[in-house]
């Protein structure tokens, strides 16, 4: 398969992410990825992904069971989708989903958290949404 530079560099962002969030969380300390989970998904998603989490009645639609992705896609965990849908760049102007805009959120508090550039704001972002997306990756049920 041929990848171009961008597809390349994310493929490596997300092995790093998940290799190193795999460690982390066999070393007994700190999950950022069930932390980052717990604080921002677990309320629509539930503590385990299920989709069953205590806002599920006052959504428009049931939230999706996270455990299942890869296993409804082939036994392939669909990375560079749930990337898009965490970080929300694709969400049509007026929003047409319950599933707040991460990547706003991160970006606007990246204002708070980071003293240097953009590219280095644009860094904090994405390593939020890839310790999701490890997070994601290893609550998989195939």
């Amino acid at each position: 398969m041929k990848c171009s530079f961008s597809e390349r560099t994310f493929l490596v962002l997300v092995a790093t992410a998940t290799i190193s969030g795999t460690v982390l969380a066999q070393a007994g300390k700190s999950d950022f990825g069930r932390e980052e989970y717990q604080a921002n998904c677990a309320v629509c998603h539930g503590n385990e992904g299920k989709g069953n989490g205590p806002y599920i009645e006052f959504l428009r639609k049931d939230p999706t069971d996270l455990t299942t992705l890869a296993k409804r896609n082939g036994g392939v965990l669909p990375v560079k989708r749930i990337y898009e849908m965490i970080e929300g760049e694709h969400v049509p102007s007026h929003g047409s989903r319950d599933m707040p805009i991460w990547g706003n959120t991160y970006r606007a508090q990246s204002h708070d958290w980071v003293i240097g550039s953009a590219p280095d704001r644009q860094v904090y972002v994405r390593s939020r949404i890839l310790t999701l997306v490890d997070y994601i990756h290893r609550i998989q049920v195939y």
